[in-house]
């Protein structure tokens, strides 16, 4: 099997609402949308997959998955400079859900929600304490 791109597909109310949330503050860039249908995909050059959102009840969704939302899911973004993106997010006006937290295995990382309440975490990684 050869897999050629990865994507995150997320059921929201407002499809357009998760993709401004995306556009304006992580840089993302739609690259397929129709707002009237309810639907949106995204990109980074430097992500690696796309996100899409779907509008909730889309009636192309399995009837078994349409109506459910985007729920437990944290889409988890590695930066490099954390501290700076947490200030740039705070500046911007965006409410951070989970404060900057370290665990003692050396993940650190802030959380805060799109409009549709999806969790959009950010992270980097650093060596444990000896």
């Amino acid at each position: 099997m050869h897999i050629s791109s990865t994507a995150v597909s997320l059921n929201v109310k407002d499809p357009a609402a998760s993709s401004r949330f995306l556009v304006d503050h992580f840089g993302f860039t739609e690259e397929m949308a129709d707002h009237e249908h309810g639907f949106a995909s995204l990109s980074r050059e430097d992500v690696g997959m796309n996100v899409a959102f779907l509008r909730i009840g889309m009636p192309t969704l399995p009837a078994d998955q349409r109506n459910e939302h985007a729920a437990g899911l944290i889409l988890a973004f590695v930066v490099d400079d954390l501290e700076g993106e947490l200030a740039r997010l705070q500046a911007e006006g965006v409410a951070i859900t989970m404060p900057l937290t370290e665990e003692e295995w050396g993940e650190r990382a802030f959380q805060t929600r799109d409009p549709n309440g999806v969790i959009v975490q950010l992270l980097d990684w650093k060596a444990a304490a000896s």
